[in-house]
């Protein structure tokens, strides 16, 4: 397993050559999310963990200021053991998805049309097969205000057996092996919000809909897709 810190020559304690590699990567990923136009501002956040170290975005400063030195670090528990900068309110989310799951990255965002479904439907309609590749029909977990304990154990009951889910009236959470298949799932579940939406708002049409066996068919086969290394 890789150090995420290291005794520097005077024995203070330092940056390991991964977790700097690890920031700049988080650091990347968030300015994808404002790019890609799923947050506005400094909403949202990005996490990453090796070892019992995670790496996660802090409170209100914009992505593009961010630099090798604001590296912003916390233990499992909590406690903040790298850089000054106040870590995200959205922690205890991040945190609980580390606890109970396998997750090495976590993407948050206010993304427009996710969060719109958030307010509509308390599941995401099977309108593509895509949501097997999310373990599933992706589900909406109740509203509570952002950074308590109580919205992360909200968000734990829709992520149950899933590795995305959207927050009643405040956006969406993926998490995967790596920060790009995690921003990927992301990505994909504001395409499907967008795509219910689009499909559902035609005048006298109701959109087709897939069982949920046949999104279990499709994210089966979705584990073998792509290039093997």
């Amino acid at each position: 397993m890789a150090e995420p810190l290291r005794n520097t020559e005077d024995g203070r304690q330092g940056v390991s050559e991964d977790a700097a590699r690890l920031w700049a990567d988080l650091v990347a990923t968030a300015r994808r999310t404002v790019a890609d136009g799923l947050v506005v501002g400094t909403s949202g956040n990005v996490s990453a963990r090796v070892g019992d170290l995670v790496l996660v975005t802090p409170s209100g400063v914009p992505y593009d200021r961010l630099t090798p030195a604001d590296i912003t670090g916390v233990d499992l528990g909590g406690r903040q053991v790298l850089g000054t900068l106040v870590p995200t309110s959205e922690l205890p989310m991040h945190l609980a998805v580390y606890r109970t799951t396998d997750a090495r990255a976590v993407v948050h965002t206010h993304a427009v049309h996710a969060t719109a479904v958030s307010t509509l439907v308390p599941e995401l309609p099977l309108v593509h097969y895509m949501a097997g590749a999310l373990g599933g029909p992706v589900r909406v977990a109740p509203y509570a205000t952002y950074g308590t304990d109580e919205l992360a154990e909200h968000m734990l009951r829709a992520l149950a057996g899933r590795s995305g889910c959207l927050l009643q009236n405040h956006g969406t959470i993926t998490y995967g092996a790596t920060l790009d298949q995690a921003f990927d799932r992301t990505a994909q579940l504001e395409w499907m919000c967008r795509l219910w939406l689009t499909a559902s708002s035609v005048p006298g049409r109701t959109p087709s809909l897939l069982t949920e066996a046949q999104v279990t068919e499709a994210g089966e086969r979705l584990k073998g897709y792509g290039q093997r290394r």
